[in-house]
């Protein structure tokens, strides 16, 4: 059985769990809290010298880290990734702009409001990140006015990608209330067959 080491507030995580969730993949849970520095002990750093979830123990024993390669492994060989060469690095694109464009500013705000809290260095930041996270909003807006996902006619890992911390985007603050595409394409999400929320850790 494949294991997943997990924060279950994470974004990150929660991409690894929905997607194997909606493949009908059993694992097992083990959390890890990143606040009291449980991916710093030398157990955690052998299996990701990195120190950061999610990790994922394969069957065979390897390990492999950071959430959207996690994604792009089980996603191989399932309609989560398409067969089309352009489409299949389109659905790269998105994961990529998901990582550079949307969770530096989306999570991070998140994560200062919702999990950790605002020091006065964080709120001095705060504006910065919501203006970056708007802007990444903005463009996922954009993109869906005249469609249903992200990467064709289905639901992709790209998908599954943005919608981890753009479902909780609110609770850093973030008026989702202005996107109504995004808005509408949440709900596509949240109604796929298989769905979890973020909260769930029973996965026996």
């Amino acid at each position: 059985m494949l294991t997943l080491y997990d924060y279950l507030p994470s974004g990150n995580g929660y991409k690894v769990r929905l997607l194997l969730s909606r493949l009908g993949i059993p694992f097992k849970l083990v959390e890890r809290d990143i606040q009291h520095g449980e991916t710093r002990t030398p157990e955690f750093l052998a299996m990701n010298p990195n120190g950061r979830i999610p990790v994922l123990r394969l069957e065979d024993g390897r390990y492999l880290s950071e959430s959207d390669a996690i994604l792009f492994y089980l996603a191989e060989g399932t309609p989560f990734l398409p067969e089309d060469r352009f489409a299949r690095a389109d659905v790269l694109r998105w994961m990529f702009f998901e990582q550079y464009s949307h969770e530096p500013y989306v999570a991070v705000a998140r994560a200062w409001v919702h999990v950790f809290g605002i020091t006065p260095e964080r709120a001095a930041r705060l504006q910065e990140k919501m203006d970056g996270g708007y802007a990444a909003l903005g463009v996922m807006e954009d993109h869906l006015v005249a469609r249903p996902w992200f990467v064709g006619e289905r639901c992709t890992i790209a998908d599954i990608a943005l919608y981890a911390y753009t479902h909780v985007a609110h609770e850093g603050g973030f008026d989702l209330s202005r996107f109504s595409n995004v808005g509408r394409w949440l709900e596509r999400v949240a109604a796929e067959p298989g769905h979890v929320p973020i909260t769930k850790r029973d996965f026996a």
